[in-house]
């Protein structure tokens, strides 16, 4: 299906590509004079018709934002960040380096492994544009993996915008029953009254989350045998007794994890304050209004569906790893399901009338949730109070929030965020610095519940986790800084496959960054970013010292259009115990018993682009070049225990970005 509707994208597009050039030979000259003539005119393309103003801002952001058209970083295209370490494919489940827990009060069904390949409400985009954009992003290799991204967004009139974004993730993976296939789509759309009193938001998100699970490989001794030169060959785990060549177009699995999830959201309001209006001229006025007050009301309905599911279990490996016994010909289906409704009523006031950006808002939240287990349906319910002062100075040189959320009764009363943050703009040279703090108290994720599908006979009763949060950062032309402290109590974590506890120790983890670009030459740069990370050696949380990205890259505008950047990429990180993996939680595990200590990832790289069009071509994973069975590259490096990463892999991609 997915195929097909990729194809069917792409036509429109390359239409409206064509749509764009209008008519190739222009008009005859004297039939469109009402004139006769043989002579034939050609039209002058006029490059700034392709020109759009386009900005974008995030639900709940006053602050607007532009693209990013940096050219040498190809994490601005690729679907995970650059410190995202996933489990051997595009698309598998992963983790971030840069440590950063999940803080957030309420309700939490468990599942993050493969949060970063989702649409949410947080990571949104609402647009302004001058005229009708589509951006079309595809990278992949011939039967290896293909990643589809396309954008779209008009402005039928200057006060509605209304589009959609497409992710086709599909990549069959390098070792046996490792293939995943998730597909995201998300319809936006803002709208505000001519009058500018009302206005709405309203957004549509779903994705379908499909990855196999493997269990890792059997033995790390397979991977210097010449036997196992084709990593696909050697055995795992988890999936079934037969070896399966992967294929770019085999999306079934016997054995992995499903997410599905659905969000229908809706948020409106309406302002009393001061009318004025402008005379354009003799037949356009603008209207212009200065809120006092704000009626909103915010409208939201999920369902969120996690099912892990193996129809050819290993009964021996399922007693070992989950102590769960099963009988031949048995098959294993977890599912927890979720709906839930939200409304939310706020009112907003502005004490000056003619900055937006200073407001004071209260408000209050109901929350309907309805779980269902292998136990059965269950129904709870969430109160909560919450508000919020922003103040971002006309001067725009100061800009002050504080904001709290308080649940007050229901499945998790007593829960509460905390949030404030300063920022003071100096100048140009000094840049912006903003200080920072969070304060989450959260229940246990649903997952550590008794009740959840995938509770494997846990009881424990678990106290609220709690983390406090400071951080400091400075931005400038001349180098970026951040410094972070991260308290947490009470932490919950998989002790092992299925096991859960709960630390009780104060947790302390500190984090210092930098990044800055070199000038080496007049055409090479030198793009660095360091993380220091260090936390008590018998926390469950472990970090590596250091985690460090670097690209040098030869850079530069030639041949007028043509503006390029080529070079090397390193990614590097300290030895670390790396966390292990539980396929059927879908949870990252702390151990003691082996530590991770890879070769840097080496990366050579040509990114170019003509005017709206980029390219780019990767050479991935260098660094696993060996000469131990003749040449190849067979030198792999791990994510986590048992779970190894590619050989080489050769990237090719494009991004066109078209004006209608």
């Amino acid at each position: 299906m997915y195929k097909y509707l990729s194809l069917f994208l792409l036509v429109l597009l390359c239409k409206s590509s064509l749509a764009q050039q209008g008519t190739p030979f222009g008009n005859l000259g004297g039939a469109a004079r009402g004139g006769k003539t043989d002579s034939i005119h050609f039209e002058h393309r006029d490059d700034a018709k392709d020109s759009v103003n386009i900005s974008f801002r995030y639900l709940d952001s006053i602050r607007s934002l532009r693209f990013d058209t940096s050219l040498n970083d190809f994490y601005k295209y690729f679907i995970v960040p650059s410190s995202q370490q996933f489990l051997g494919n595009d698309g598998a489940g992963g983790y971030n380096l840069i440590f950063s827990p999940y803080a957030k009060a309420g309700w939490d069904a468990g599942f993050h492994a493969y949060d970063a390949y989702k649409y949410t409400l947080e990571n949104s985009r609402f647009f302004k544009t001058t005229r009708p954009f589509t951006q079309f992003v595809f990278q992949g290799f011939p039967s290896k993996e293909q990643v589809i991204k396309i954008l779209h967004t008009q402005n039928p009139k200057p006060n509605l915008n209304f589009g959609l974004e497409f992710k086709l993730i599909n990549s069959p993976g390098y070792l046996s029953y490792q293939n995943t296939n998730h597909s995201s789509l998300r319809f936006f759309s803002s709208y505000q009254g001519k009058r500018k009193r009302y206005g709405a938001f309203f957004s549509l998100i779903t994705n379908n989350i499909r990855g196999a699970e493997n269990g890792g490989i059997q033995s790390d001794t397979f991977l210097n045998s010449k036997n196992f030169e084709k990593r696909f060959t050697i055995p795992v785990n988890m999936g079934g007794s037969e070896y399966s060549d992967p294929g770019v177009f085999n999306q079934s699995f016997t054995t992995g994890t499903t997410q599905k999830d659905f969000t229908f959201f809706y948020k409106h309001y309406y302002d009393l304050g001061k009318k004025d209006s402008v005379e354009i001229n003799d037949s356009t006025t603008e209207y212009l209004f200065y809120s006092k007050l704000r009626f909103q009301h915010t409208f939201t309905y999920s369902t969120y569906n996690y099912q892990f599911k193996d129809l050819e279990p290993d009964s021996a490996l399922y007693q070992q790893w989950y102590d769960t016994t099963l009988h031949l010909k048995d098959t294993l289906i977890v599912v927890d399901s979720w709906k839930i409704i939200s409304n939310d009523f706020s009112l907003l006031q502005f004490p000056d009338t003619k900055n937006s950006g200073q407001y004071l808002l209260a408000g209050a939240r109901l929350e309907n949730i309805k779980g269902t287990f292998t136990s059965g349906s269950k129904s709870f319910y969430n109160i909560i109070l919450h508000g919020e002062y922003r103040n971002k100075t006309k001067n725009k040189l100061w800009d002050i929030l504080a904001k709290g959320e308080l649940y007050m009764n229901g499945l998790n009363s007593g829960d509460y965020n905390i949030y404030s943050s300063l920022s003071r703009y100096l100048n140009k040279r000094w840049g912006n610095v903003s200080l920072l703090f969070n304060n989450v108290n959260r229940s246990p994720s649903f997952i550590y519940s008794t009740l959840s599908s995938f509770n494997f006979g846990n009881s424990a009763s678990y106290n609220k986790e709690n983390f406090i949060i400071l951080k400091a950062t400075a931005d400038n032309p001349f180098i970026s800084l951040s410094a972070a402290n991260y308290f947490i109590t009470n932490y919950l974590f998989f002790l092992d496959y299925y096991k859960t506890e709960q630390y009780s120790k104060v947790i302390n983890l500190l984090q210092l960054s930098a990044s800055k670009k070199f000038r080496l030459s007049k055409r090479w740069n030198w793009y660095t970013e360091a993380t220091l990370q260090q936390t008590d050696a018998a926390a469950p949380i472990k970090v590596p010292l250091l985690y460090t990205r670097n690209r040098f890259a030869y850079e530069g505008l030639f041949f007028k259009n043509l503006n390029l950047s080529t070079g090397i990429e390193i990614r590097y990180y300290t030895p670390y115990k790396a966390a292990n993996y539980s396929p059927v939680m879908g949870q990252f595990m702390p151990q003691d018993t082996s530590s991770i200590s890879n070769r840097p990832d080496i990366t050579a790289f040509m990114h170019f682009r003509i005017k709206t069009f980029t390219g780019y071509l990767r050479a991935e994973n260098l660094n696993t070049i060996s000469f131990y069975n003749g040449f190849g590259f067979t030198h792999n490096n791990f994510a986590a225990p048992h779970y190894i990463t590619p050989g080489l892999i050769i990237r090719l991609g494009i991004q066109w970005n078209f004006v209608n």
